[in-house]
């Protein structure tokens, strides 16, 4: 049953009410387990008996104590992923950090488009496009949002970094950075084996050993498997169905530590993820009663209900075309996650692999002093195999009707062909060395650094169409054929020669873009805490970077550009070579009311580089965007240290916002996923609130909850649609204002969460129980959309058996049973209106074409699932 936006909104003010009566706050939002040793090396008081303990973060270079350290900070610890049953990042989805916003991009699950903030990018899915946030796997920046979905590993804590962090984290995290800790090696034999079995076919197990430490050398060895079939079957015979994945990775660490004061740590990874994306069902027909005419239609910022416009259009000429019947088979549905397809498509899961090699150095040099060096090679292989859309997406197919006779069309020797088969191939490799020197003189607190990034990124893509319908015919006795049904058939696809071209996805097909992109970043950096009493903390840090980017357009609408210049020119083509300067810096005061109360203003500055899009055929660059912020915050411990308060708000002004603009073109030689980036002028307002609280009201009971109000707004923006004829070249223009958005943020976002645990016997065995609730109001999907998608309700739970003596030895046993989306609430997380609108095709006047209007589609939220789960500690 669909819940209602009023029912949602009461829910989530009952929520609201209860945490505040509680004084919570979402584990995973703060992070409430002790790190005793960990916080006595961070220079914090030690933890009380009872109460809530101190938490460790690095987010400023050095090891701080979260309550003492003047920024906004969220900690997802190693406690809370298990709780939520948290085996990827984007398992962060449902919303237990309310200010993140974690969102998979369409063709595949293991792109992410990760914000925090309202820094949130569209299609950061792009070679010479970047990340406005930052993701950071023990301090090595990863340049790509592909392979972010890979399985975890043994991960320590996730931190939360609310932005911009330009300063110590450097360029990209306007919106701020997500810092993954994995556990070193603890020189100690240990180790812990998990398995978990759950519905649809689920099923996973992991492997973690740590060996003694032998000759100053410790080794920690983790493997991990990840299996779900697909919750949308897919009818079509030897195909994969919908939101299917099958994740392995092996991670081998080795710490150094041949004398007091040096620590040399290694690693390696290596993961394979298989899956393929969520279904793309239709969700309605025709809303908005698109209909051919000659009269003018009105131009609109925003796509009115209702109404056949398209955003910032005016069309002058009319209406042209007509909106075609649907196909025979689909199925309109708009409330309900579709189990099975309604009309099946040839379907492989998708493949992205993911490698890397990471060397931290650290040299206490002396009690003022330690010095360190970061070196780390990465890379990320794509395999895309998409087909989401099925039957949902443009080409639309004009049939014969029944009963015609003689049909020339959609004939068995010339099937009608549609499902766009969204192809695609992407190699990256990335080198990162930075250099830092971190320590204490007298009352000042630095750290001082240098920083170098290489990359190398390549892509394709192709659409080809995989499969027809076909008029059947029957003819009577000295008669003529007529139509009496259709039957669906797979159309063989990329059959021809495409010899220029090497890939695994496309090769032999039509082309629709290839690109590859050279960036470099080079940064030095510094901060400065001048503590000025016990309680007067006074931060000021700045950085410098350098950027270059060099990309070429290679192939364009299957147009190779080096062997056809004319073309290449006459499509405006220019390549991108770009280098960009900027200085970031940060201001900060912080004071200690108390013991437990501490307070914080922050000025601070970000920056995000520029690019060029490769899905337009002139390789349109666009500039890097750049952000000021100001905060406020609050940071608190009161009731004997059994309750927490901590809260921040911030007012950003962004300036140079890129957008997109978004069409598919269907052209002469296939359908063209057209995206221009632009820096959108004026100043984008984003402002907020963020709080979060903790109380434990009795021993073994813990109340949480967190909020977000975000609220952001683009000036309207002049744009020009260009309309092109059925070949796809350009023949009239049409220029008007348009609002834009900034999409996955919800105005008002909160999570809450109850923890209990209670002894069983004097050995330590304890009952867990452990429910979250997620609540975000609906939001934009697309930037150039006012249609919203819609507002989403999650519950999380585990009952648990926790820490089952086995043996004198140590070794404990913990059995859970565990449920994600425990009430499966539907909701449509990405609804994508460009298949109901007009398509800006002309050729006299600016006239609107609705003969690929089907209707509105997207993608609904994971299922229910659930599960038992074992693990063996020894």
């Amino acid at each position: 049953m669909r819940i209602r936006n009023s029912q949602i909104n009461s829910t989530a003010i009952a929520l609201a009410l209860t945490a505040l009566a509680f004084a919570g706050q979402a584990r995973a939002a703060d992070a409430d387990a002790a790190v005793d040793a960990a916080a006595a090396d961070a220079g914090t008081a030690d933890a009380p008996e009872s109460g809530l303990g101190d938490i460790v973060v690095t987010a400023t270079k050095r090891e701080t104590n979260l309550q003492r350290t003047p920024i906004a900070i969220s900690v997802v610890d190693t406690q809370a992923i298990k709780d939520r049953h948290v085996q990827s990042l984007y398992d962060l989805a449902d919303g237990g950090v309310p200010s993140l916003r974690v969102a998979t991009f369409e063709a595949r699950q293991s792109a992410l488009t990760i914000g925090i903030r309202g820094i949130v990018p569209l299609d950061a899915n792009q070679p010479a496009r970047e990340q406005g946030v930052g993701v950071y796997i023990d301090g090595v920046y990863l340049g790509r949002q592909h392979g972010l979905n890979a399985a975890l590993f043994d991960v320590e804590r996730i931190e939360v970094l609310k932005g911009p962090q330009g300063t110590l984290f450097g360029r990209n995290t306007e919106g701020g950075a997500l810092s993954i800790v994995t556990k070193a090696p603890s020189g100690e034999f240990g180790g812990r084996i998990s398995g978990s079995y759950g519905n649809y076919g689920a099923y996973n197990g992991e492997i973690h050993l740590d060996l003694p430490q032998f000759q100053g050398f410790s080794v920690k060895l983790d493997a991990v498997k990840q299996y779900q079939s697909a919750t949308t079957v897919n009818p079509f015979p030897g195909s994969t169905g919908w939101n299917y994945y099958d994740r392995q990775g092996f991670r081998a660490a080795v710490r150094w530590e041949p004398f007091d004061g040096l620590t040399d740590d290694f690693s390696y990874d290596v993961a394979k993820d298989k899956n393929t994306p969520f279904y793309s069902q239709l969700l309605n027909y025709n809303p908005n009663h698109c209909a051919a005419t000659t009269a003018a239609q009105p131009v609109s910022q925003n796509v009115i209900p209702g109404a056949c416009v398209t955003p910032g259009t005016n069309f002058s000429g009319g209406l042209t075309g007509t909106v075609k019947p649907l196909l025979p088979g689909v199925v309109v549905n708009g409330t309900t996650r579709m189990r099975v397809a309604d009309i099946g498509v040839p379907q492989q899961p998708s493949v992205d692999r993911t490698h890397g090699f990471t060397n931290t150095l650290k040299w206490k040099v002396s009690p003022e002093i330690e010095l360190r060096s970061i070196t780390a090679w990465r890379g990320v292989d794509v395999e895309q195999w998409d087909n989401s859309g099925g039957a949902h997406r443009v080409p639309v197919v004009t049939l014969p009707a029944l009963g015609a006779t003689n049909p020339t069309t959609c004939t068995a020797a010339a099937p009608c062909g549609f499902s766009r088969y969204s192809l695609a191939d992407l190699r990256q490799r990335q080198f990162s060395q930075e250099f830092q020197a971190v320590g204490t003189i007298a009352n000042f607190d630095y750290v001082a650094g240098l920083y170098y990034f290489n990359e190398h990124v390549s892509d394709d893509a192709a659409t080809p169409n995989s499969v027809g319908i076909v008029a059947n015919t029957t003819t009577p006795a000295g008669g003529v054929p007529t139509v009496t049904s259709y039957s669906y058939v797979p159309i063989p696809f990329c059959t021809a020669n495409t010899p220029f071209f090497v890939g695994t996805a496309v090769n032999g097909c039509s082309v629709d873009r290839a690109s590859e992109v050279r960036s470099k970043s080079y940064a030095g950096f510094g901060q400065v805490t001048w503590n000025a009493t016990d309680a007067l903390h006074i931060t000021l840090g700045g950085r410098y970077t350098h950027d270059k980017k060099k990309g070429d357009l290679i192939v364009s609408r299957n147009v190779f550009y080096a062997t056809n210049p004319a073309v290449a020119t006459a499509n405006g083509y220019t390549p991108l070579r770009k280098s960009w300067n900027r200085f970031n810096w940060l201001a900060n005061v912080a004071y200690d009311v108390t013991d437990d109360v501490h307070v914080y203003a922050k000025y601070s500055t970000g920056y995000r580089a520029g690019g060029a899009s490769s899905r337009t055929a002139d390789y349109r660059a666009f500039n890097p965007e750049d952000v000021k912020a100001y905060e406020i915050g609050l940071k608190s411990d009161f009731f004997d240290h059994r309750a927490r308060l901590n809260l921040a708000g911030y007012i950003m002004d962004r300036k140079g916002s890129q957008v997109d603009l978004s069409t598919i073109q269907p052209t002469a030689t296939g359908n063209f996923n057209n995206l221009v980036t632009f820096n959108a002028p004026g100043i984008t307002k984003i402002k907020g609130i963020e709080a979060d609280l903790t109380v434990m009201p009795v021993e073994g009971l813990r109340l949480t909850g967190s909020y977000a109000y975000t609220h952001t707004r683009i000036p309207p923006v002049s744009v020009t649609y260009v309309g092109r004829n059925a070949s796809g070249q350009p023949v009239n223009s049409t220029t008007q204002l348009q609002q834009f958005y900034i999409v996955f943020t919800p105005r008002n976002a909160a999570s809450g969460a109850i923890d209990y645990e209670y002894p069983v016997d004097d050995a330590g065995t304890m009952v867990r129980l452990h429910l979250d609730a997620n609540y975000a109001q609906a939001t934009q999907a697309f930037d150039q959309f006012a249609t919203k998608a819609d507002s989403s309700f999650i519950v999380n739970g585990r009952l648990s058996l926790a820490d089952i003596a086995l043996t004198d030895g140590g070794q404990r046993m913990t059995v859970s049973l565990w449920a994600r989306n425990m009430f499966d609430k539907q909701y449509v997380f990405r609804r994508d209106p460009s298949n109901s609108i007009p398509a800006v095709q002309t050729t006299t006047a600016t006239v609107g074409s609705i003969g690929n209007v089907i209707g509105d589609y997207g993608n609904f939220n994971a299922p229910r699932t659930f599960g038992v789960e074992a693990s063996l500690k020894f």
